[in-house]
């Protein structure tokens, strides 16, 4: 019987995967259908004085670009009771992240171009949750009923086995993963275009919205792995998921307020959590009082400090790898009887 077939067949047997499954196409029906219900198609009228507000809203982004800059060169009196940045490019319109659109005034339509990386995010949560419990109860459930031990009779190269696990079970969550993204988007994208907006899908959109999802089907097979690592270590499913709810109860919580009250320096750079967002988004800010304290009378200071996706995807792997390598060194000794 070959290893790998064996393994599809487990997997795809087991009542809580399919339960998973059944939960995950619940909740993409329950989304879509909740934001069709709430989007209308926008009138002629509609979106003529949502274009006039977004240009409105411009005109006064310059305007008070214009009067920072008149202002700083003495044009104009400074006013002690209104804000005036240190540096005037940080209201210079052409500097920001988005302009205002005639999307931002219309308020019950649908649209693609402003909803698809949230409702993607919305996603990428839900199978990374999906891949780190079918990957704890997969290997979990076998090691506690002695599945494993009756199939090394057969086949009696724990290595080989439990390699064959891991693969298989990520190439099934990724199948999976790959398969509900696409169809989740087309929905979404189909319901813009006939009860809302589509927007302006450029080139740019596409391959920003192509990285997000590339980065999330990484952090679901991470997730998917390391859930499966923390059950091989423990023997039971239920370890791995004492080990996420320890993490997340001490660490994140607990172990931040202490950080919090010690005026650590950095504290968000120590939470998993935050490595996470950096590798989704690519870049994450965070702010540090201290940055300012331990500087004093050296000029303006931000106070903010940023993390990357470079180095919060090598704590990402080298977590994960490091728990998979021992998983496996503790699989190739251990008494599985």
């Amino acid at each position: 019987m070959n290893l790998v077939r064996a393994e599809l067949e487990r997997l795809s047997a087991r009542r809580f995967v399919q339960l998973m499954v059944v939960l995950l196409a619940l909740a993409f029906a329950v989304t879509a259908a909740t934001t069709l219900a709430g989007s209308h198609r926008p009138s002629a009228a509609e979106l003529s004085a949502a274009r006039t507000q977004a240009a409105e809203a411009l005109q006064n982004m310059e305007a008070v670009h214009q009067g920072c800059l008149a202002r700083k060169d003495g044009t104009l009196p400074i006013d002690p009771d209104e804000y005036l940045p240190a540096d005037c490019s940080e209201v210079d319109p052409i500097r920001q992240d988005r302009l205002p659109i005639a999307a931002d005034y219309l308020p019950g339509v649908f649209s693609f171009e402003q909803q698809a990386r949230p409702l993607l995010y919305f996603l990428i949560a839900f199978l990374v949750l999906f891949g780190f419990l079918v990957g704890a109860s997969y290997i979990g459930a076998d090691l506690n009923s002695g599945g494993v031990v009756n199939l090394l009779l057969w086949r009696p190269r724990r290595l080989t086995v439990l390699g064959t696990k891991l693969g298989t079970l990520l190439g099934t969550v990724l199948a999976v993963a790959v398969v509900a993204s696409l169809v989740y988007l087309a929905t979404f994208w189909v319901i813009g275009q006939t009860a809302g907006l589509g927007g302006r899908l450029s080139t740019d959109f596409w391959q920003s919205l192509g990285a997000v999802h590339g980065r999330g089907l990484v952090l679901v097979l991470l997730a998917t792995a390391l859930g499966f690592a923390i059950a091989t270590l423990g023997r039971h499913t239920s370890a791995a998921l004492g080990a996420a709810a320890a993490y997340a109860v001490v660490w994140e919580l607990g172990a931040r307020l202490v950080l919090e009250i010690v005026d650590a320096r950095r504290p968000d750079r120590l939470m998993l959590s935050s490595h996470i967002a950096a590798w989704l988004n690519g870049e994450v800010r965070f702010w540090d009082n201290q940055l300012c304290v331990s500087s004093p009378g050296t000029g303006p200071c931000s106070g903010f400090y940023s993390l990357t996706w470079g180095p919060s995807l090598v704590v990402l792997l080298g977590i994960t790898g490091g728990l998979t390598a021992a998983a496996f060194a503790v699989f190739r000794r251990r008494d599985l009887i």
